[in-house]
């Protein structure tokens, strides 16, 4: 099912779900929405916050409980799960708040964060502040730059014009990360 369609259909509840589990591309498409009426901005960016928090609450409890799982022990092999750990030993704190605005370590940070030994009560309450923020950047990114998909598509007057807009984007954005990712990789050698 489109983005659009759960959007169209099923609301903040669809914000909600998506901002746990598929993070900005659906609370910028909320964002959009709310700029042409069609959702409350402060409906989005609540039903993403919460979204997120839980999501997150969720993988760090998985990777508190079963941290000696043998599933939890194979995500510990692979080098999103190493980095994570060692920016969150350097500074815990900051990396609680800014995981969710890595690319690449969103969903492994909590894991990462869960098999450490930080306190389940500050693990949530930097969460809560962290979901809060992120929830509101991205409704507003949505927000505010739909006039300038407006201006580039013409007045949005459906759901699917907003994705479109979206799209183009999540490919805007998606090749500069890859331009950067590149151009690293190549000093690095």
């Amino acid at each position: 099912m489109a983005i659009e369609t759960l959007l169209a259909r099923y609301g903040l509840a669809a914000v909600f779900l998506g901002a746990g589990i598929e993070g900005e591309t659906i609370v910028v498409t909320g964002g959009l929405l709310a700029h042409n009426g069609l959702l409350p901005f402060f409906g989005v960016a609540i039903a993403a916050a919460a979204g997120s928090f839980i999501a997150d609450q969720l993988f760090f409890a998985l990777g508190r409980r079963f941290r000696d799982h043998p599933r939890i022990k194979r995500i510990e092999a692979k080098p999103a799960f190493a980095r994570a750990l060692t920016l969150f030993e350097h500074h815990p704190t900051a990396f609680v708040f800014g995981f969710r605005f890595l690319y690449g370590l969103r969903t492994v940070s909590p894991i990462a964060i869960g098999t450490s030994a930080i306190r389940t009560h500050r693990f949530a309450a930097i969460n809560a502040a962290a979901a809060a923020v992120w929830a509101v950047l991205f409704t507003g990114i949505g927000y505010v730059f739909a006039d300038g998909i407006e201006r580039f598509f013409g007045k949005i007057k459906s759901v699917e014009h907003v994705v479109i807009g979206v799209l183009v984007g999540a490919a805007i954005i998606g090749g500069g990360i890859h331009l950067v990712r590149r151009s690293r990789a190549k000093r690095s050698q």
